[in-house]
This record gives C-alpha cells, structure tokens and sequence, in this order.
C-alpha cells in the first residue's frame, strides 16, 4: 500500500475520499480506520514547538497548512475533528470546514465571527425555529439588526432595496424549512457583489434541508456554508453536530478564534462517529430520495392532501423549477405537505402513524414526521408564520430507507383519519 499523490487525491471523488482521506494509518499503528483520541491535551516535542504552535493558532508569523501546524489541545485541533473536517470539505469541494457540538453552534458562532454591532443581516423566511429564536432575540440585544423576507424565487427583489451600507450578510436556508421554498443563491451572490465589489456582504446558505450530496451552495454562490451535522452527516439519530465551511483564509480564521474562544467544538468521539457516518453519506441519501419520490407521488393524488412541497415533483412552468435545476443534483428526502383542515386534521394524521416515527429532526435512517408550527417554529411570532408559509395545516415528513411500500401503506391508513 502506497500514498496517494495529491494529484490523484484531486481526481478521486467525495464517497471514495470518506473512506480514507486525511487519515495515514501508519501513524496509528496500521488502523484502518481512525481511533478515537479521546485526550484533552497533546505533548510538545520540545518548549520551542509549544511556542511555535501557539503562535500559528494565534494567526502569528506565516503558519503551514492548518493539518500541519501541530496539536495542541482539543479545544483547538483534535485529530477527530481534523478528519472529520478535512472529509466533509472533501464532499462540498470548499477549502475547509470546522466542526461543532451542534448545528446552532456552528450557525451562532458563524454570525458573532462576521457581524458587529450596527451590522443587519437579510434573512429569507422561513429557517429553522432555534435559528429564528437567535437572529430575532439574542443577536439583537448585540446590535445586529434582521429584516426578513419570504424564500422563493422573487426573493432577490425583495432583498435588493432592504441593502444598505450596514448590510453585513443575506442569510438563507436552502430549501426554506419547514416549506421547501428555493431561492436562487446565484441571484443573491450578484446582488451582495453589487452592493459591495470588495465583497463585504456574505451569502450564508444553510444547506442541511438538502444535504451535502445534492445540493452544493458554494458552486453557486454562497460564502459559508452551513449544516446541521447530526441531520443527513450523522444520518442515524445517535449523534449532534454541526459545520462550518468556506473557501476565503480570512473568514476561516474568524470561525476558528470565535471557535476556540466560544468553546463549540465537538469532543473526540462525536467527530469520530460523523467521520463513521460519511462513509454511508451518499448510499443512504440515494435511498432517502428513491423512497421519497414514491412518496410524494402518492401523497400528491391523495384526497386528503391539498398540496404537496418536494422538489422531484417540480414541472418546468414552476418559477422554482430553473433554481432547483442551477442549485441541485437531486430532490432529496424532505416533504412538506398541507393538509386540507387545519391543526386538528394534522394531528390525527399524526396520531395515527405507526412506522413513520413523530419526532423532530430529519435526514435519519428512519423517517420522521412532525407539525412545524407547534413543534421544531413554535416560538415563531404569528407574523412570522405567515411570512414563512407555516401554516396549522403543514406536515414535515423526512423519509428514511425503510421499504417505500410499507411507508406508502403507513401514510395512507393516517390519512384516513385526518
């Protein structure tokens, strides 16, 4: 067995890297896979390592290449984390990734490493509740001003007379959760370009509704990148995480300090254990959307249902249609879907389910079913829910790799009861 090259680490391709890169088993005694460096701190050779390395993480003198500047303690660099990192940047095609003990962490500690007080931010309603919650109350009491606008395809003309000198970031989830709404990110990137030319204004796209195998938001635009690892990364429900991802050193930096400093990051095991599940990332992502397909062509014909959100059922008249073309490989797992009726109607739905499990979260082995609007966007104000379409009558479902027939079987017999 030989090392790869650079040049033919280049050429291989995200699922073949999950299994091997940033990993040299020789230095862990032959391992094929990573061990878990469950330790704390990490000796120096000599008292002139300590300082060099310390002064590489302070961003002092000209530092290598971050996986060479040497381990310190694993608030800063883990080689748990070091892998899991170098992988998942490996999946998106970006330069870089830090890891976090959540996805809120990782969204949190992003904003407070880009904006200052007197900043605003753009935000495209809807995202996820604990991102709302953050944006709308606890950034505020620092000075960051929000203004929100409806996702979807007229977003960017909403967007264009809210920018302003003070404009610091547009931020979006990419689809909206819990509604499936696609903004053109490409629109967006022209629109903070010809606000700043110098770059001033970052696009953050949230990717964790589509995941890191269909849907790639740097490629189009976006600055940062965010996810939710324990979603589609850690994929079985037993793990929470999140990721930080960009191309530009300067805002890579900013992420690490704020990083260290904030005490974010995930321990040893976690990342170990996202490093486990990257390797199945594509194989159950593939099956997620297969069954998910099947589903949503049912529940689309379905009496009970009066509309169903998923991308795979997009026509081309739909002005959503050329976005999910630009911005996705795939339609994945997720689907939204309203009810005819009200709360009522979807809790019986609900109720009623037997192998589709009532949780939140999605992008699991198994599939999940919840109501946004009293569960995961509860503490949205009223006005907010009907800027973001999170009506009494919507219904997240995230399919799983179950049988797809036995999923259709479960869906029909609830829907009897709504």
């Amino acid at each position: 067995m030989t090392k790869l090259t650079d040049s033919e680490t280049a050429r291989l391709h995200p699922e073949t890297l999950a299994l091997n890169h940033g990993f040299d088993p020789w230095l862990s005694e032959g391992s094929i896979k990573p061990p878990v460096f469950l330790t704390s701190t990490f000796a120096f050779k000599c008292a002139e390592d300590g300082k060099r390395f310390f002064a590489w993480a302070h961003g002092e003198g000209h530092p290598p290449p971050r996986r060479e500047m040497g381990l310190i303690y694993s608030r800063i660099n883990n080689p748990n984390l070091e892998i899991f990192e170098d992988r998942v940047a490996a999946w998106e095609g970006m330069k870089d990734a830090y890891s976090f003990s959540s996805g809120m962490a990782a969204i949190a500690t992003t904003l407070l490493a880009t904006h200052q007080p007197g900043d605003e931010m753009i935000v495209c309603a809807p995202v996820y509740g604990g991102t709302d919650a953050l944006i709308h109350h606890f950034l505020k009491r620092f000075g960051i001003a929000a203004h929100f606008v409806p996702a979807g395809p007229d977003a960017p003309a909403r967007i264009a007379p809210l920018l302003s000198p003070r404009t610091r970031s547009i931020f979006i989830e990419s689809p909206a959760n819990p509604n499936n709404r696609l903004t053109d990110i490409g629109a967006l990137k022209a629109l903070a370009g010809r606000q700043s030319p110098a770059g001033r204004v970052l696009v953050i796209v949230d990717n964790t509704m589509a995941g890191p195998v269909f849907a790639h938001p740097a490629r189009v635009g976006a600055d940062i990148v965010l996810y939710s690892a324990t979603k589609f990364i850690g994929g079985h429900s037993d793990v929470v995480g999140g990721v930080a991802l960009a191309n530009d050193d300067t805002l890579l930096h900013a992420i690490a300090q704020h990083r260290a400093m904030l005490g974010g990051m995930p321990n040893p095991y976690t990342a170990w254990l996202l490093t486990r599940s990257l390797e199945t990332l594509k194989i159950r992502a593939e099956q997620q959307q297969r069954n998910a397909r099947q589903v949503a062509e049912f529940l689309a014909q379905h009496p009970k249902v009066r509309k169903v959100c998923y991308l795979g059922l997009l026509s081309a008249d739909d002005p959503e249609y050329a976005i999910f073309q630009k911005q996705h490989s795939g339609p994945g797992s997720l689907i939204s879907l309203h009810l005819h009726g009200g709360e009522q109607e979807a809790y019986a739905f609900l109720d009623h389910l037997k192998v589709i499990k009532l949780a939140v979260s999605l992008g699991s082995t198994e599939s999940l079913a919840q109501h946004p609007a009293t569960m995961t966007h509860s503490g949205l104000a009223p006005e907010d829910k009907v800027l973001g379409g999170v009506a009494d009558n919507l219904v997240r479902l995230s399919i799983g790799i179950e049988n797809a027939d036995d999923l259709v079987w479960d869906l029909g017999q609830a829907l009897e009861h709504a």
